[in-house]
Formats: C-alpha cells, structure tokens, sequence
C-alpha cells in the first residue's frame, strides 16, 4: 500500500520561506510524477506545482511562478517544495499527490493523480 505523508507546514508572516516535504512510501516513487495542491477554506483544491518523475520537468501555477520551486530526492523517496516570499492568500492546506501514469511529465489536474497525502497547514500572517 502507497502513503504519502506531508511535513513542514506552520504558521509564518509575510514574506518568510517554508519547506515542505513528502515521503512517499510502499510504491516506486521514482516512477511517480509528483505534484503539489492547496486547499484554502471554502475554496476548491487548486493545483500549484508538479515534477516529473526524473525531476527534469517542472511546471507551476501562475501564482506562484518565481516564489515556489519543487525538487525530488528519488534516492530518499523525497518531493520538496520550498516556498518563499510567502502571502496571506497562499494560506491553506498543502497536499502531496503521485501519479503513477506511464507517461513521462507533469499534470495539473488532481484526476490525474492516484495517491495523496493527508496534508499540511500552512498559514502566512499579514
């Protein structure tokens, strides 16, 4: 059986970094193409950024381009996302998510995705 477990949420101000962190357990990671949502409450989980699973294909959301970057550590079954310049409206709870399609790349629908995590909080104070 696949877990995914997230790490590394909190409560930060304005303009501070967090790291996020996701092991992926019990599957071949390094066969997943990895992605990261968010949930703010009374919204619809939104796609925010996802890694192929060689690590040389990324893509972002447009709200986040140029604050967020994804890496992955396949020898430690590992998807970080560090996240800098954090705002008020990136408040909400972070999930990991792994695709296990054969095809190599990236996906910004959450159909696409077979495993997830419980999710993180993250909340950024003005």
């Amino acid at each position: 059986q696949v877990h995914v477990v997230e790490s590394g949420g909190g409560l930060v101000q304005a303009g501070e970094s967090l790291r996020l962190s996701c092991v992926v357990s019990g599957g071949a990671f390094s066969s997943y193409n990895m992605g990261w949502f968010r949930q703010a409450p009374g919204k619809e989980r939104e796609f925010v950024v996802a890694i192929s699973r060689n690590g040389y294909i990324t893509s972002y959301a447009d709200s986040v381009k140029g604050r967020f970057t994804i890496s992955r550590d396949n020898s430690k079954n590992t998807v970080y996302l560090q996240m800098n310049s954090l705002k008020p409206e990136d408040t909400a709870v972070y999930y990991c998510a792994a695709d296990r399609r054969i095809a190599l790349g990236t996906s910004s629908s959450n159909y696409d995705y077979d495993y997830w995590g419980q999710g993180t909080q993250v909340t950024v104070s003005s």
